[in-house]
Order: structure tokens, then C-alpha cells, then sequence
């Protein structure tokens, strides 16, 4: 899946309000789905010291045995449509059920982040243990290029397709960043609210992106 034809296809439509703050050489940014071909590039960043958990720096090692112990089938569980990989770990250490989830490596040349989508079937709601549909993280030397938007507005179509109207995407208030790159992959502020205590129990601001018809 490549970024172009997506955005073209979002700025054609209309969905995305403010995708034209998306800088136009973003567009060449690719989603990838994860594969042992392009894992080492993966493993590169992680030895690097960026976390694929914003909320959990020690992902980054945890994910690094995981690959040393079993590459494919940790490759295989990051794209998890069924949730067949087992419950999630939070950032207290408590358990939660795994909901169907997508991931998608987030290249420009080389590996530059990740996005996730996870929803409930047939529903846009969320357990209060689950900080939105859509989650993302940038390699810190490939940020501020305008990626993690290109990258959000990329990944709606796969919302569409399992029949949400729209998702929600969450982050902090001191994140001004995080805030830029929902908004112009036209975000709207819906809320201000204290996350789970599972999940630190800070305040957050939640954002909708309206899917279309």
C-alpha cells in the first residue's frame, strides 16, 4: 500500500479537511505490512532506542527478545485481524484482552515509524483500557516531515473498510506535536478526560476523524 493514491484519494473526496498542511512530499511515504524482509531495518531502530509504546519505553527490549527468540512469529502477531496473539500488556503490568488489530510500517526509504489500528467489531466504541483506534510512533530522526499525518490519513481507509463512521485518536495535552499531526489529518477536539488507571490515569484530549459516507 502506498501513500500517494490515498492521499490524492482523501483530498479529492474532502474527508480530510486539513490535508493540504500535509507537506506534498509526504506523499511518498509507504505502508508497509510487516514481512522478515524488512525486519532488520525494524530491529535497527529498536537498537536505536525508539519504543514502538509511547507509553512504555521497555517495549523496545521486550520486542528485541521476542525477534531473537522467534522472528516470524513475532512478525506474523503485528498484523493480528483475528487478536490471536494473546492479551496486551499495560503500562501498570496488568492484562487486557487483544482487539483485532492491523499494524503498518511507516517507510520512506528506509523504516520511519509505525501506525496501528485496532477496533471492536461492529461498534466505534473502545474499552476504557484502549487509548483509541489508532495509535502511531516516529523514529525520533524522521520526525517533524510531516509522516505521522501522512501515515494517519493513509491508514483511515482500513477503518472504512470494517464499517466504522469514524475512530478516535487520543493524546496528551502537553504533546503539542501530537496534536498538530491529528489535526491536519482533520481531527476534531471532542473531549478533554482522565485516562484509565491502567494506562497512568492522565489527563488526555480526544480527537474524531469522520470517515464519510
Amino acid at each position: 500500500m502506498t501513500g500517494q493514491p490515498l492521499l490524492d484519494e482523501c483530498r479529492a473526496s474532502g474527508e480530510c479537511p486539513s490535508i493540504q498542511n500535509i507537506p506534498s512530499w509526504a506523499d511518498y511515504m509507504k505502508l508497509l505490512t510487516p514481512s522478515i524482509e524488512h525486519l532488520p531495518a525494524y530491529v535497527a531502530a529498536l537498537q536505536m532506542g525508539w519504543s514502538p509504546d509511547n507509553l512504555r519505553a521497555e517495549a523496545a527490549q521486550e520486542q528485541i527478545a521476542s525477534i531473537e527468540k522467534d522472528a516470524a512469529s513475532f512478525v506474523s502477531n503485528l498484523d493480528d485481524p483475528t487478536a490471536k496473539a494473546g492479551p496486551i500488556i499495560l503500562p501498570d503490568g496488568s492484562k487486557v484482552p487483544r482487539l483485532p488489530s492491523i499494524r503498518r510500517w511507516i517507510w520512506d526509504d528506509e523504516f520511519c515509524g509505525h501506525i496501528s489500528f485496532r477496533w471492536m467489531p461492529g461498534t466505534e466504541e473502545l474499552p476504557p483500557t484502549c487509548s483509541g483506534h489508532i495509535g502511531y510512533a516516529v523514529v525520533p530522526w524522521r520526525q517533524r516531515e510531516g509522516l505521522a499525518s501522512a501515515a494517519l490519513v493513509a491508514i483511515l481507509p482500513e477503518a472504512k473498510a470494517v464499517g466504522l463512521s469514524h475512530v478516535t485518536i487520543t493524546t496528551s495535552p502537553q504533546n503539542p506535536s501530537s496534536v498538530r499531526v491529528i489535526e491536519k489529518a482533520g481531527g476534531m477536539l471532542i473531549r478533554t478526560f482522565t485516562a484509565d488507571s491502567a494506562l497512568g490515569g492522565h489527563e488526555k484530549l480526544e480527537f474524531r476523524v469522520l470517515l464519510g459516507s
